[in-house]
């Protein structure tokens, strides 16, 4: 067996034959660079899974659900250090580089600063709000591409397998070890979902979401109301 690689990418993915290729061909430096790249399936109908194959090291299937492909591509992984990206997200140049140089101090885990690509006005400045906030808060969405070590990912018992606000539990738990490293450099994610559905109205009902799971409500809940609005 070949040495065990230093970061291990985990993308999870549900029917997203569209644009998997063009996603993972911009992965094509870090597995070059010795990175692993871990494709978790949710059970895709479409052309999923032929498409990812050539650039994926491994592909996994196992039942839907962000947190759930999330930690069963993490148990499956040989790295290290573990990288969550979104399958609409694209990463910096020489990101294993970034988390490595983050990694090497004091902090365990951190997420990128995020850019919203698309033609509403209003994405940099939702964009610029979300980096504030997270670099206030200590708390990161998995639209700004977690990364931690094994070791944390392990301490706290990996991703919360609820329907909803995983990414800010799992932020609260990596919180409990150390602050986050909150890297300047920008990922890049689609601003798609504030252009179909209204940019006011995508930034209430999150902040509503999120300000009701503080005061205690289920994730069940949050998540039925969440999909129903969408």
């Amino acid at each position: 067996m070949s040495a065990a690689p230093r970061l291990s990418v985990i993308i999870p993915v549900l029917d997203e034959a569209a644009t998997i290729e063009a996603r993972l061909d911009r992965l094509l430096g870090l597995w070059l660079c010795g990175a692993e790249i871990i494709v978790v399936d949710g059970g895709s109908r479409d052309d999923t899974l032929a498409k990812a194959c050539p650039v994926a090291t491994r592909i996994i299937q196992c039942p839907p659900g962000r947190a759930v492909q999330m930690n069963t591509g993490a148990h499956a992984a040989r790295g290290s250090q573990l990288l969550f990206v979104h399958a609409d997200t694209r990463l910096p140049r020489r990101a294993d580089l970034l988390i490595d140089r983050a990694l090497a101090g004091r902090h365990c885990w951190g997420r990128f600063d995020i850019r919203l690509e698309g033609r509403h006005p209003m994405l940099p400045v939702i964009a610029t709000a979300m980096n504030i906030r997270s670099r206030l808060t200590g708390i990161a969405t998995g639209d700004q591409a977690l990364f931690m070590t094994r070791e944390a990912f392990t301490t706290v018992g990996g991703f919360p397998e609820q329907p909803l606000m995983e990414d800010i539990e799992m932020s609260r738990r990596l919180k409990c070890l150390s602050p986050p490293a909150c890297l300047r450099h920008k990922v890049v994610s689609s601003g798609r979902r504030w252009e179909q559905q209204g940019a006011w109205a995508t930034i209430s009902l999150m902040w509503r979401l999120r300000f009701r799971y503080w005061r205690g409500a289920s994730p069940e809940a949050l998540a039925r109301e969440y999909r129903h609005v969408r």
